[in-house]
């Protein structure tokens, strides 16, 4: 007798979800961004300038964390993109960086120097080299392909209080060093009083531009929930109700929006593995619980003291 697959009998399940659950991500980038239009309409308006061949403003960007900043960022970055194949200016490249993992200096112009190095053998190596030659690479490189450089750094308070600022003031250099190209800087930040950390010539360069996005209120939370439900969920699965609750749960801590997405896909699986046919208010209750556990749990982990090894 064949022995049963582990994965035979979760298989054979019905999925509450259609197609992909990927729109149920936070970093999934929906077509329609409900509750930001005024936002996307003031950033466009500062970066069709780049359609013209001509180099935008820099923009500081501010938010709690969950009031879409970075899908903002990155669906006008893809809308700018479509419009320079049709009525832009060619040289036009979006480079979005995220600095909680690229945090020094020499990572940060490396991931951008590197987008304009098709050769392998002559891409900046991850480490190694003295940060004025990758410097230097980074200049040649950008004003010998000439055109405009927008360059995205999210979370760039992490990468200033890392590193320092620095590396904001050299990219700020590099774009007065160049002849045949230019180069813009979006920051976006979780922090308000994150411009008190910066020289007051990095200040006044970057802050060209500000952006503050609100959070999102319980009845804005909802609409984002539901457009994201009309992609990923069958219909009939998810009751009104529910919708609800993980809008207000998350209402309730600075509109987070990531939290509301990830509190309706965790109830949605939690009702799927129990082979329920809807989703229903306790499983919201139980996906909050277990969000919960997981960061106490997490936590947890890091404060562990690990015992030493000892060689002999």
């Amino acid at each position: 007798m064949r022995a049963e697959n582990i994965f035979e009998k979760h298989i054979r399940r019905d999925t509450l979800f259609k197609g992909s659950r990927e729109a149920l991500y936070p970093d999934y980038l929906p077509d329609y961004l409900p509750h930001r239009e005024s936002e996307i309409d003031r950033l466009a308006e500062i970066l069709v300038t780049a359609l013209r061949g001509e180099k935008p403003s820099n923009i500081l960007i501010y938010g709690k964390t969950g009031t879409g900043k970075t899908a903002v960022v990155r669906y006008v970055g893809r809308e700018l993109l479509r419009a320079r194949e049709v009525y832009g200016h060619k040289n036009l490249e979006y480079i979005y960086i995220n600095c909680e993992t690229v945090d020094t200096p020499y990572s940060v112009l490396q991931n951008i120097g590197n987008y304009f190095i098709e050769d392998w053998n002559k891409k900046i190596p991850f480490t190694g080299w003295p940060l004025d030659k990758v410097f230097t690479t980074v200049r040649k490189r950008i004003d010998e392909w000439g055109g405009i450089v927008i360059i995205v750094l999210d979370e760039v308070d992490k990468l200033v209080t890392k590193s320092g600022d620095d590396i904001l003031y050299q990219l700020l250099l590099l774009d007065n060093e160049m002849k045949n190209s230019r180069l813009s800087v979006i920051g976006i930040s979780n922090e308000l009083k994150f411009t008190d950390l910066l020289d007051p010539r990095v200040r006044s360069r970057l802050t060209q531009e500000k952006l503050i996005f609100p959070p999102y209120n319980a009845y804005q939370l909802e609409d984002i929930l539901e457009e994201r439900v009309k992609i990923a969920v069958k219909d009939g699965v998810v009751r009104e109700d529910v919708i609800s609750i993980c809008a207000a749960i998350a209402a309730q801590e600075h509109g987070d929006a990531r939290r509301a997405i990830e509190l309706l896909r965790i109830s949605i699986e939690i009702a799927e593995r129990e082979g329920a046919n809807k989703v229903e208010e306790r499983h919201v209750y139980l996906a909050k619980n277990k969000i919960e556990m997981d960061c106490v749990s997490a936590v947890s982990y890091t404060h562990l003291t690990l015992p030493t090894i000892c060689s002999v």
